[in-house]
């Protein structure tokens, strides 16, 4: 399912969990993992040492990555190691772009602490404007790491971006053989506000029980028996968390966009805050339209 899988490091405390992660996912496909440590050219790193003008986080960063690469040494996975200068978040995405590669796995210190420079800010950019998946990794302590993936989340609200999420997920897990969780979530919220997408709350829950049936056929078809549906009533990000706590979740799969326009500018993307909040890796996956 991968070829080449792009993991941005900064060495930071708890890291050692998400490439370690990153390892089980490349050697289950048998890919190549590469470590990137981006010099973040936005802050003022450069000094003199023994009278030569040098980079300190550009040195700080080959010595990251070569940490790095004795972890990977003693895991045997392939990879190489590159360090780069420019904007993190940015950086990251058009590096990917570049290599032409299939996943990016990104640790994220989250909501809860500060990365030197994967904070949570530059891992919400990245998931905004990377076009490939990003698999993120909150390094806390309640982040629960489990490989290969035995249960994994779906959320839809039926959106265009949600199907071909869901389409992405379901091939992983049929490539895990993994239990496919179908969520969707009556958003409470944007009812009072008047602003969801239908007239009233009980055809609120048809919308969501036919997202979910469009997901189960879809499995059906592919062969997948093992799914279990959710509907919820409540905001999107407290229905995620609240199903991955009471079912045993290993990852959730969902689109960094939906159908409520309006959403992102009053709540914020529920991806972003799922990453930010969710106690188990999360990948996002852009809509290619």
């Amino acid at each position: 399912m991968y070829e080449d899988i792009l993991l941005p490091y900064d060495g930071s405390d708890g890291a050692a969990e998400a490439i370690h992660h990153a390892a089980e996912v490349a050697h289950w496909a048998d890919a190549t993992l590469h470590v990137l440590f981006v010099a973040d050219t936005t802050r003022d790193s450069v000094t003199v040492v023994d009278g030569q003008v040098v980079d300190a986080l550009a040195r700080k960063g080959d010595e990251i990555v070569d940490e790095a690469a004795k972890t990977l040494d003693s895991l045997g996975v392939p990879y190489d190691t590159d360090v780069v200068q420019g904007n993190p978040a940015r950086s990251i995405v058009e590096y990917a772009d570049r290599y032409e590669h299939d996943l990016i796995v990104l640790p994220t210190h989250g909501r809860d602490g500060i990365s030197r420079y994967l904070a949570g800010s530059v891992s919400e950019k990245v998931v905004r404007l990377a076009s490939l998946p990003v698999l993120t990794v909150r390094m806390q302590p309640d982040e629960q790491l489990t490989f290969p993936y035995e249960a994994i989340l779906i959320p839809t609200d039926g959106s265009a971006a949600a199907a071909h999420a869901t389409n992405y997920g379901l091939s992983l897990a049929e490539s895990l053989d993994a239990t496919v969780h179908v969520l969707s979530v009556v958003d409470e919220t944007l009812l009072e506000l008047g602003l969801g997408s239908t007239v009233s709350g009980l055809d609120s829950e048809q919308a969501a029980t036919d997202a979910i049936n469009d997901i189960v056929s879809e499995a059906e078809a592919r062969g997948i028996s093992n799914v279990v549906t959710h509907i919820e009533r409540g905001t999107p990000i407290d229905g995620i968390l609240d199903t991955i706590e009471s079912t045993a979740i290993h990852a959730v799969v969902m689109g960094t966009t939906g159908q409520r326009g309006t959403e992102r500018i009053l709540l914020g993307s529920v991806a972003e805050k799922t990453v930010r909040s969710a106690p188990v890796p999360v990948m996002t996956v852009a809509n290619p339209d």
